[in-house]
């Protein structure tokens, strides 16, 4: 077997490939118009920096969507796309009911494998958050109201920021985020070597070992919410389940929920119409 019960790859490309039965262009396409819409929507009311550099290379940039009130917490959104596609610019479409709730918003973009190695999306990730909440005073954010959440390769970007000893490795204190949530996440990266993803991805067994939320501690003493589609394939629930359970030895507070009538792409709906998670990113801050 190459993981579990998958004995081809072939298995494992359809239960890792949520695009069966998808359009990607129109897709994609669809998200660049509502999200275009968005960043129009807050140019004119002057409440948005594009493109923001959080690091020194072209690919470390955010946009921040300000919410009206001074010293509002702040929620920062990592994008999916397996890690080797999409950017910040195809999800300003989520913001929208945060930033009205008073939440200022930052999108994250990153770099993109194979055009680095998989941990530098991970090094990027962790940079933004380090960023934001070094910068707080000028951003006009409060530091102790940081939240974060992300879908697909963001959900586990998410778990791997709930992973890092930002004390250690940044001189900042690991109470840091407030409360995470991991939309359709993958915290298991064993799968992924024998996908149809390795060309792009290059995972190395030390990569697996090091990046797989399912095996590191969680340092991060924060309530951690995992969601999963009801149309997604099983392996999106399970990885969901097993995270879950992972984080529940520690000690960890974290609940689980499988949305029914949702897919992997259309979850992310829930951001709109003060959907579930408003809601819950909401109840992060109190």
């Amino acid at each position: 077997m190459l993981y579990r019960h998958f004995a081809t790859q072939e298995e494992i490309d359809r239960a890792y490939d949520p695009m069966r039965g998808r359009d990607p262009a129109v897709l994609v396409k669809d998200w660049r118009k509502r999200s275009e819409a968005s960043r129009d929507r807050h140019r004119a009311s002057h409440n948005v920096s594009l493109d923001l550099p959080y690091g020194p290379t072209l690919a470390e940039r955010m946009d921040i969507f300000q919410a009206d009130n001074p010293n509002a917490p702040v929620h920062v959104f990592f994008h999916g796309g397996y890690w080797r596609s999409l950017s910040h610019r195809e999800f300003s479409f989520i913001v929208d009911d945060l930033v009205n709730a008073g939440i200022t918003v930052a999108v994250v973009n990153y770099a993109l494998c194979p055009e680095v190695r998989f941990s530098e999306t991970v090094r990027q990730s962790q940079a933004a958050i380090a960023y934001v909440y070094k910068h707080a005073a000028e951003l006009g954010v409060d530091s102790e109201h940081l939240s974060i959440s992300g879908h697909s390769a963001g959900g586990h970007l998410c778990a791997m920021l709930m992973a890092t000893d930002w004390e250690g490795t940044f001189g900042l204190p690991n109470q840091l985020i407030r409360g995470a949530l991991c939309i359709s996440g993958l915290y298991d990266l064993r799968p992924f070597p024998w996908s149809w993803l390795q060309p792009k991805l290059q995972l190395s067994g030390r990569d697996v070992q090091e990046f797989s939320p399912l095996w590191l501690p969680c340092r991060v003493p924060a309530p951690i919410k995992l969601v999963a589609g009801g149309q997604e394939s099983e392996e999106f629930e399970r990885q969901m389940s097993s995270y879950a359970e992972h984080l529940s030895q520690q000690g960890q507070t974290v609940t689980q929920q499988l949305l029914p009538d949702v897919d992997h792409f259309s979850v992310l709906e829930h951001y709109l119409n003060n959907g579930c998670f408003v809601e819950w990113i909401k109840g992060f801050h109190g």
